[in-house]
């Protein structure tokens, strides 16, 4: 059975990011620290970074007052940031960068009072986050959109002043769809000066879609609850082969290679490394023997931590000292 590799894979430069702030944050203060939602979605990330001392909770009424809390890469509601505030927590905010900048274009448009499509999954935090930074007050809406008959039935009120952002994790081409059924309806709707799909996640379908037309199945390293390995997953079912969504090898079950020749083994953008490679160890095992690690897209994405927490760190300062509005 030869084994492919496909690259890039793994951790992202938000996820990186995103786990030094929980972590450094612990290291400085001490346990507990204590994270608004996952702070990545990876199920062996969360239970390490709980095992030094993060309290995973969903509502900052579960924060004691005067503790330090982080908000997850996935970005926050203006009313969880105002709330924060007002309690005088010390926040570290370990929004991804990324997501952020969709969050500064959903602010600018409602101050432009436009009518916003916001296409992505509901329920998924980062959408719950990025519908909760529009500012309704100026007249302007916020819609989420979905699929493409979303796309093709929602109505609006002013056709000539509309505006879309995306969810940073979804499938390209569906994206793609999307977009293109949206502005067969609406040909002024204004768009992201960039793409607001993210670097990574679409660095890592491409590595899918050049490596699927080799394999018999894909394997996806990461949770179920991480929306770009999910996509990643849909990629191998859109080309017929079969795809299997692990958190690690513990998950693999025998039967699903039998009879294949070549396996393909990715991982989503929060899955660590150290999972592939228990995956692989694990398909050795079972008749794995040649093991190519394709080449792929180069990635020397880096975010800077908050400079509130970089200023911590540098003077081995109190949290006294630390502007508690993060």
């Amino acid at each position: 059975m030869h084994i492919l590799l496909a690259n890039p894979r793994g951790f992202c430069a938000g996820v990186d990011r995103a786990i030094d702030i929980v972590e450094r944050a612990i290291q400085l203060f001490g346990a507990p620290i204590y994270v608004r939602h996952e702070v990545v979605h990876n199920k062996y990330v969360v239970e390490r970074l709980r095992g030094i001392g993060a309290v995973f909770v969903e509502d900052l009424a579960e924060v004691p007052d005067a503790c330090t809390v982080i908000f997850s890469a996935h970005g926050v509601p203006r009313s969880v940031q105002q709330e924060a505030q007002r309690r005088l927590l010390h926040v570290f905010d370990a929004t991804c960068p990324l997501v952020t900048k969709v969050h500064m274009e959903v602010a600018r448009y409602a101050r432009e009072a436009r009518e916003v499509f916001l296409i992505g999954h509901a329920g998924h935090p980062e959408v719950e986050g990025t519908i909760g930074q529009f500012d309704t007050s100026q007249g302007g809406r916020i819609i989420l959109i979905e699929d493409v008959e979303d796309a093709l039935s929602v109505q609006v009120g002013n056709p000539d002043n509309l505006a879309f952002v995306t969810q940073t994790t979804l499938s390209v081409d569906d994206t793609a769809e999307v977009v293109e059924a949206l502005r067969g309806r609406f040909p002024r709707l204004k768009s992201p000066l960039k793409e607001d799909i993210c670097y990574a996640t679409q660095n890592r379908q491409d590595a899918v879609k050049e490596m699927i037309g080799r394999c018999d199945l894909l394997v996806v390293v990461g949770s179920q609850s991480s929306s770009n390995s999910n996509r990643l997953r849909e990629l191998a079912e859109k080309s017929g082969k079969p795809g299997y969504l692990v958190d690690g090898p513990e998950e693999l079950r025998r039967d699903w290679f039998a009879g294949a020749t070549t396996v393909g083994v990715t991982a989503g953008a929060s899955a660590p490394e150290v999972l592939v490679q228990g995956v692989v160890e694990q398909l050795r095992s079972w008749g794995g023997e040649l093991v190519d690690e394709l080449a792929g897209r180069s990635e020397h994405v880096i975010f800077a931590l908050p400079r509130d927490l970089r200023e911590v760190a540098k003077r081995g300062a109190s949290l006294s000292s630390v502007d508690p509005t993060g």
